[in-house]
C-alpha cells in the first residue's frame, strides 16, 4: 500500500513538472485562448471613494474563462501553485489579509482525488485602510493575481494577471455614497472567516431576506447565546444573592418577580441598543472611554462590597411602598433589573454589528426597541429561572452558614470581572495577570481558612479543596510560561519614558504603530500577534505599541516623524544598539509564519 501511495505521488509530482513546460505551437488547446485573458480581475469597492482616516473592505472578482479553472487558495497537494493576490503598498495605504471565498472540490482525469479549485466566477477580500498622510486627492490601487490555469486534461505554467482601479480620495468625515451594495450583500456571506465584517455583512443579508417572525425567533436565540459572554457572568450571583431574600412571598409573587426583573434587564437592553443605532457606534467608543470602564468596575466592586455583608442595597423606601409590600416591591425588582442590565450591556457590542446596521438602515426606533427587546428577552430567559429557583433556595433547611459563604465567594467573583473590565487601562498584560493573581491568592485564604462559617464535614473539606486551588491558581498565572504566554504579545504602551527605558535593556525592540479604525491593526493583532510562535520569539525584546488613533496627537508626532511613518499599520525594528532596521519594517497585514521569518532576521541582526 506504501509503495502505491509513493509510486502515486512520484507520477503527481514528473506531471506536474510536464505540465509547466512549454507545449507545442500547434497544439490547438491553447491556441483557442490567450492565457493574459483565462483569469481576469476586478476591484470592486462598496463606496464611490474612499475617505482618509477609514478603513473600507474590498471585493476582488476574478473571472475565469469557461473550460479553466485556477487551483484554490489552499491546495490539497503540495506541489500545486495556490492563488495568491498581492496589492502594492505605498505611503498611507495598507491592505489587510485577503480572505477567499470557499473553493469547490472537483475530480478531473490526470489526479484519482478531488481537487480544490475556483472556476467560473470567485470573489477574494480584503480591507484598504487611507491614513491622514495620504495627501493625494487620487489613488490608483494595483494588485496582481498569481496562479495557475488548468483544464480537465492539462496545466498552463503559473502565470500573473494584473488589475488597476482609479479612486477618488476625499477628507475624513465627508459623505460617501454606497455603491455595488446588492452585490456586497450577496458575495460577503460566502466567506467562512470570524472577523466582524463577514458575521455583520451574513447577518444583515439573513435579516433583509427573512420575515419578521423569522427575525424575532432569530434573535432571540441570539440573546441566549449572549450568556456565554463573560459580562453576563456578574448577573448570575447578583441575581442569586437578590432573589435569595425574596422567598417570603409566594411562588407565585416570586414569578411575577422574576418576569419584572426580566423586563428591566431587556428594557435597558432596548434603550442602549438603539442609541447604538442611532449614534452609529455607541457602545464601541464608550468602551474605549477610561471613564466609562471605571464606572463599569466601581458598579462591580459596589455590588461585591454588598456581597460581603458591609450594606444591602435597598431603593428609597417611597418607591418600595408603591412597587407593593414585599421587600423591596415590584418597582424595586424593576430598577434592580435596571441596573444590572448595565453591567452586561458591552457584551452584546459584538453580536449586534449587524443588528444596529439593519436597524440604522430601516430608521424605525420603534422596529429597532422591538428588536432589542427581543434580543434582551432571549439573554434574559435563563435569568427567569435562576431568580425563581434562587429565591425558593433560600427556604429549604440549613441554608444559613453555607450562603453567607457563597455570597462571600460571588462578593470575590465580581472583583475579578471588576479587573477583567479594567485591563485596557493596566500598563501590561504582565500587570494584569499578576492583579488577578494576588486577587485569587487572597480569595483563597479568606474562603478557606479566615471565613468563620462553619457546616457540615462536606462543607468543610469543600471550602478548604477551593480554597487550595484558588491559591495554587494564583501562583499558576505569575509562573513562567503561564496562561499568558497564549494570549499575545506583553505589549507595553509607548511614551517617551517607555522608549526611553526599552533602550536602556540593551534588546531588539518592536514598536507596533497602529489605530482603533485601522483594519488591518486589528488582524495583525488577532492572526499574527497570537500566534504562539510569535509570542515566543519576541520574548527576548521589547515590543512598545504607538497609538496613531488621533494622528496629529502631540505626544507621538514626534516619534511618528522620527521614523517617517506614512500609515498604519507600520511595524518598526530597531537593533539592541537602537538603530532601524529598515528592511525589516512592515506596512500592512503580514501572517504569523512570515512574519516569524521577520523575527528571525531581527536576532540575526
Amino acid at each position: 500500500m506504501e509503495g502505491n501511495n509513493t509510486l502515486k505521488s512520484v507520477f503527481l509530482i514528473l506531471f506536474s513538472i510536464m505540465l509547466a513546460a512549454p507545449l507545442p505551437a500547434d497544439d490547438t488547446i491553447y491556441q483557442a485562448e490567450d492565457q493574459n485573458d483565462i483569469v481576469r480581475g476586478k476591484i470592486i469597492l462598496p463606496v464611490n471613494a474612499l475617505a482618509r482616516q477609514n478603513s473600507y473592505t474590498v471585493l476582488i472578482e476574478l473571472n475565469i474563462s469557461n473550460g479553466w479553472h485556477i487551483n484554490s487558495h489552499q491546495p490539497l497537494e503540495e506541489f500545486l501553485i495556490p492563488t495568491e493576490i498581492s496589492f502594492t503598498s505605498m505611503p498611507g495605504i495598507s491592505f489587510g489579509k485577503t480572505d477567499f471565498q470557499k473553493p469547490e472540490l472537483r475530480s478531473f482525469a490526470f489526479s484519482e482525488t478531488e481537487m480544490s479549485v475556483f472556476e467560473g466566477k470567485a470573489y477574494a477580500k480584503t480591507t484598504i485602510t487611507i491614513t491622514p498622510d495620504f495627501t493625494d486627492q487620487e489613488l490608483v490601487l494595483r494588485g496582481i493575481i498569481y496562479f495557475q490555469a488548468c483544464n480537465d486534461q492539462s496545466c498552463l505554467a503559473p502565470a500573473e494577471a494584473e488589475m488597476t482601479k482609479l479612486v477618488n480620495i476625499i477628507e475624513a468625515g465627508t459623505e460617501t455614497t454606497p455603491v455595488n451594495q446588492a452585490l456586497f450583500e450577496q458575495i460577503l456571506p460566502r466567506f467562512a472567516t470570524e472577523d466582524l465584517e463577514t458575521d455583520e455583512s451574513a447577518l444583515y443579508h439573513t435579516l433583509q431576506k427573512s420575515g419578521l417572525i423569522y427575525i424575532l425567533f432569530f434573535i432571540y436565540l441570539g440573546g441566549l447565546a449572549l450568556n456565554l459572554t463573560p459580562c453576563v457572568y456578574p448577573l448570575i450571583p447578583i441575581t442569586i444573592s437578590y432573589f435569595g431574600g425574596q422567598s417570603q412571598g409566594q411562588r407565585g409573587a416570586l414569578v411575577i418577580r422574576a418576569i419584572v426583573y426580566v423586563i428591566g434587564m431587556a428594557i435597558t437592553y432596548s434603550v442602549v441598543g438603539v442609541a447604538a443605532a442611532l449614534t452609529g457606534g455607541l457602545l464601541g467608543s464608550a468602551l474605549q472611554n477610561p471613564m466609562v470602564l471605571i464606572f463599569i468596575a466601581l458598579v462591580l466592586i459596589a455590588l461585591a462590597l454588598s456581597m460581603f455583608g458591609l450594606y444591602e442595597i435597598r431603593i428609597p423606601q417611597s418607591l418600595a411602598m408603591i412597587g407593593g409590600k414585599n421587600r423591596s416591591g415590584y418597582i424595586g425588582t424593576l430598577l434592580m433589573g435596571l441596573t444590572v442590565g448595565l453591567i452586561a450591556a458591552p457584551c452584546i457590542g459584538p453580536f449586534v454589528l449587524g443588528l444596529l446596521t439593519y436597524v440604522s438602515d430601516k430608521g424605525d426606533p420603534l422596529f429597532g426597541f422591538l428588536l432589542f427587546f427581543v434580543l434582551a428577552l432571549g439573554l434574559g430567559t435563563p435569568f427567569l429561572l435562576l431568580g425563581i429557583f434562587s429565591g425558593a433556595a433560600t427556604s429549604l433547611p440549613r441554608s444559613g452558614a453555607w450562603m453567607v459563604w457563597v455570597r462571600n465567594l460571588f462578593g470575590f467573583i465580581l472583583i475579578g470581572m471588576a479587573i477583567y473590565f479594567l485591563e485596557p487601562l493596566f500598563p501590561s498584560k504582565t500587570s494584569y495577570f499578576y492583579a488577578l493573581a494576588l486577587l485569587s491568592v487572597i480569595t483563597g485564604i479568606y474562603l478557606g481558612w479566615i471565613d468563620k462559617n462553619t457546616g457540615q464535614i462536606f462543607f468543610k473539606v469543600m471550602r478548604k479543596a477551593i480554597g487550595i486551588l484558588a491559591v495554587l491558581f494564583g501562583i499558576f498565572l505569575v509562573m513562567p510560561g503561564d496562561s499568558n504566554a497564549g494570549e499575545g504579545i506583553d505589549w507595553q504602551i509607548y511614551s517617551t519614558e517607555i522608549l526611553k527605558k526599552a533602550h536602556g535593556e540593551n534588546k531588539p525592540i518592536l514598536l507596533d504603530f497602529y489605530a482603533d479604525w485601522c483594519i488591518p491593526c486589528k488582524e495583525l493583532d488577532k492572526f499574527t500577534f497570537s500566534d504562539r510562535r510569535v509570542v515566543t520569539a519576541t520574548g527576548k525584546m521589547v515590543a512598545i505599541k504607538v497609538d496613531l488613533t488621533s494622528f496629529e496627537a502631540n505626544e507621538t508626532k514626534p516619534l511618528r516623524s522620527q521614523f517617517d511613518i506614512k500609515g498604519v499599520p507600520t511595524i518598526v525594528f530597531l537593533s539592541a544598539g537602537g538603530s532601524e532596521l529598515r528592511s525589516l519594517r512592515l506596512t500592512g497585514f503580514e501572517d504569523a509564519d512570515k512574519f516569524l521569518s521577520r523575527l528571525g532576521k531581527v536576532s540575526n541582526n
